[in-house]
């Protein structure tokens, strides 16, 4: 992991005692450290407005022919779909914030778009992050967690490899019924309305000739759409209809030229990111309070994943939370191929007790793998859902002999073992192991190969040492009377248990779970976890106590009529 600010714990907790009574501390002082005025200082740009903004016929918005050099003296308001064409280039300097406005129908939701072609290099900082959020929010922390929906997402658009196919997931259909496909390899993304080429993922396999996409391309796995880091994402995510979203980041056959890392979701109406296709790896990716799935995965995904972090939203305030991951192979029970295969080390995904179906939900598990997919996760910890791992075995309408199950079960099975979940830790769970989202549905191999085989383990309740899941916050103040505790102590062992490799992505841990039981976390220092104070050990820049972007005398003067206070 990436080297850590240490100071001692008296300090980190007197400064989060403190919080409540600092003024600007939800982040209002962004980017202090890099020059950046205070957010509330910040002259306003209405993105529409920019030099080389050219509408779209039909599409709710408009393109930036010139690309762009967002700085952080201004805040930019996302007034309308807000897309970066094929070739040019949006680059976002670190401690910028952009906003979205409210729009009346989902169909006009607004949001950026980035084409297939163009990149967005948004690089920010642990002390200069860069922000997308609601029009609403003052940065002040004052802006309800509660508020969901309230803009698009972010949305990236790439070459790499789909499993599309024209018959039978087309032709395009806007809605919910799954019909994304324009030609083989080509769909249009999710949540949107309309078949434009700047909505379109993939690229035209066929041989047919589709207009603006020429024919029979070849996929591009390394395609590089830019940069996200240090990106905090909040109170995004856009229903057209049920099953048809814009996500806080929407990811359309983004190839593994793509960086993506620190990047944070806070209080999503939909899935915090979802992969339809392509093979972008990501990393140091957290999920706070969102509406439905943490992490999401379609249309032959096959890229890797590596410490994660997501909080289910407290009940009082959430209508339709689902799963950790929501794994799918296919559309359509198509079986297409490549099915979905992305690698997972290291997650901690907390639930919220949620037992019963919502909307579109089929399960509501920390794993819920259906569609045919494959997939390997591994040293990893799942809290407080209904069922842990849930895998599908009924083919239902499918064809052929195979489901998820199938290619899980090694007695049973089809003999891929393409579905690994192994060397897990399920606390809390009711039923750790689920088939068809039910205990009944299991018989005696599944269990052996699941906790012997495999080296899954069960803590029953919330008894894991060091380890906590419950939460509870007052979503109209987001102030947290109780606070989790993501990281075990003891470090939970990986004895015997695959780890992960030495590649230039993977990093080796020889631990379960997304931390390390020792030093500061990384959620520290920039995410707005942090700065909610939500979670127990992570601290926001925690010697700048008055975050003014230095650590000097000012800091001593706050910090000590508070010393020997609580620091809980």
């Amino acid at each position: 992991m990436e080297t850590q600010k240490h100071i001692s714990k008296l300090v980190a907790g007197a400064a989060i005692a403190l919080a409540s009574v600092m003024p600007g501390y939800g982040q209002n002082n962004l980017g202090a450290s890099c020059g950046c005025p205070p957010v509330n200082a910040r002259t306003t740009v209405t993105v529409s407005s920019l030099p080389g903004f050219v509408t779209v016929p039909t599409s709710q918005g408009g393109e930036l022919t010139l690309g762009g050099n967002w700085t952080c003296n201004f805040t930019y308001v996302l007034d309308q779909k807000i897309y970066v064409p094929s070739g040019q280039i949006l680059v976002i300097q670190p401690g910028t914030v952009i906003k979205g406005n409210a729009v009346a129908s989902p169909s006009l939701a607004t949001a950026l778009i980035v084409e297939r072609g163009a990149k967005i290099i948004a690089s920010g900082s642990q002390d200069c992050p860069i922000v997308f959020t609601a029009a609403a929010d003052p940065m002040n922390n004052t802006y309800p967690i509660s508020n969901k929906g309230m803009w698009g997402g972010l949305v990236i658009l790439g070459k790499a490899t789909n499993n599309l196919k024209l018959t039978p997931n087309g032709p395009y259909v806007p809605g919910g019924a799954g019909l994304l496909c324009v030609a083989d390899g080509l769909g249009v993304i999710e949540g949107f309305a309309t078949n434009l080429p700047q909505d379109r993922y993939g690229v035209n396999t066929s041989a047919t000739v589709i207009s603006g996409e020429g024919v029979s391309q070849s996929f591009d796995d390394n395609d590089n759409s830019g940069i996200l880091r240090y990106v905090s994402i909040r109170h995004s995510g856009a229903i057209l209809s049920v099953g048809a979203e814009i996500n806080g980041l929407t990811l359309g056959s983004v190839g593994r030229g793509t960086t993506i890392e620190h990047v944070e979701f806070v209080s999503c109406a939909d899935d915090n990111i979802e992969f339809f296709g392509g093979t972008v790896n990501v990393k140091y990716i957290t999920g706070l309070f969102g509406n439905d799935d943490m992490f999401d995965w379609d249309n032959g995904y096959t890229g890797k994943m590596q410490f994660l972090f997501g909080m289910k939203g407290d009940l009082t305030f959430s209508i339709d939370n689902d799963n950790g991951f929501e794994a799918d192979g296919d559309d359509q029970k198509s079986n297409l191929l490549p099915r979905s295969h992305p690698v997972v080390y290291n997650a901690t995904i907390m639930g919220n007790t949620k037992t019963t179906l919502t909307s579109d939900n089929s399960s509501v598990a920390g794993i819920n793998a259906k569609e045919i997919t494959e997939g390997e996760f591994y040293n990893s910890i799942f809290a407080n859902f209904k069922n842990g791992f849930n895998v599908v075995k009924s083919l239902g309408t499918r064809t052929g002999g195979s489901e998820a199950y199938h290619n899980w079960a090694t007695t049973g099975g089809n003999g891929s073992a393409s579905l690994k979940v192994k060397c897990n830790t399920f606390v809390g769970c009711t039923n750790p192991l689920t088939v068809g989202s039910s205990p009944s549905n299991t018989v005696a191999t599944d269990g052996t190969q699941f906790l012997t085989t495999d080296l899954n383990n069960v803590i029953v309740g919330n008894t894991l040492p060091g380890f906590n899941y419950n939460f509870s916050v007052n979503p109209a103040t987001n102030v947290f009377s109780v606070k989790n505790d993501v990281v075990p102590n003891p470090a939970l062992s990986v004895s015997g248990c695959p780890v992960a490799p030495v590649d230039g992505f993977f990093v080796p841990a020889s631990f379960r779970g997304a931390f390390a039981s020792s030093g500061e976390n990384w959620l520290s220092d920039w995410s707005y976890s942090a700065v909610l104070g939500a979670t127990k050990n992570t601290s926001p820049c925690p010697t700048d106590i008055n975050l003014d972007g230095v650590t000097d005398v000012n800091d001593f003067l706050i910090f000590a009529p508070a010393f020997g206070t609580s620091c809980n």
